[in-house]
């Protein structure tokens, strides 16, 4: 027996509708045990793995009544779900327009080159990323804002940018190209530091654009709960206080 296409279909708007169903149920159950609200937040890869942990965690151990969804996602779905309002609060990378979204600085990141522990380039001085056009990448997935950034910087130096491999999570960049199939980008914080100065060697580039800037960025601030509220002037003094290295102020 197979479903006809309207089964199909049925099938998938009974999953939507039993998800939604269990999604109230935690809410509800969240009110229930003394929680007050709820914060709905995606953010890019960049900010998940560099800055938020800590940042969250904070805030999350001034406010435990405040209940905080955070989902990975890239830039420009980012972007249009604060848009079309599915989000509250969202993190993207500086070189993805941002339309209609109110926006703040978040963080600073610093992209540096990425190769194996035998590569020629290990130990090397400062590179522009053009001359290294040559070799063979391992980068994101397509549509991220990391990738979408080495393929205009390769377009600029009227080069192409020979991707070999490309898979869905930072990890997977440093595996493999600690494995030896190509080389890449990404933040420097973001990288495991017990691989750094084994596995993989930083080499630093001298691109301009190799420094990037992190948004934090709301559809609109007047329109946010108090708690969603709370969190964005939260996150968005987070870098004064972690340089710092003081407690953030509740505002």
């Amino acid at each position: 027996m197979a479903l006809t296409p309207a089964g199909q279909a049925l099938v998938e708007h009974a999953q939507q509708v039993i998800s939604t169903i269990n999604r109230m149920a935690a809410d509800m159950g969240d009110y229930a045990a003394g929680l007050r609200g709820q914060v709905r937040m995606w953010a890019n890869t960049s900010a998940v793995i560099q800055f938020l942990p800590g940042d969250l965690a904070r805030f999350s151990s001034q406010n435990p009544a405040i209940r905080l969804s955070l989902e990975e996602k890239l830039s420009h779905e980012i972007i249009s779900a604060l848009i079309q309002e599915k989000i509250d609060i969202g993190i993207f990378a500086d070189n993805i327009p941002s339309g209609q979204v109110q926006k703040s600085l978040y963080r600073f990141d610093q992209l540096v080159l990425l190769v194996p522990s035998s590569h020629a380039l290990r130990g090397s001085s400062p590179v522009y990323f053009k001359d290294v056009l040559h070799e063979g990448f391992v980068g994101l997935s397509d549509g991220s804002a990391l990738l979408v950034r080495m393929q205009e910087a390769a377009l600029a130096a009227e080069k192409s940018l020979r991707l070999r491999v490309q898979v869905s999570s930072f990890d997977a960049i440093c595996r493999m190209i600690e494995a030896g199939l190509g080389i890449g980008l990404l933040p420097r914080a973001s990288v495991r530091p017990e691989i750094l100065g084994t596995g993989l060697h930083a080499v630093d580039l001298l691109d301009s654009w190799a420094e990037r800037t992190l948004w934090i960025g709301v559809r609109n601030e007047h329109s946010l709960t108090p708690d969603a509220l709370r969190l964005y002037a939260f996150l968005k003094r987070a870098r004064h206080a972690s340089q710092n290295n003081e407690a953030v102020p509740l505002p």
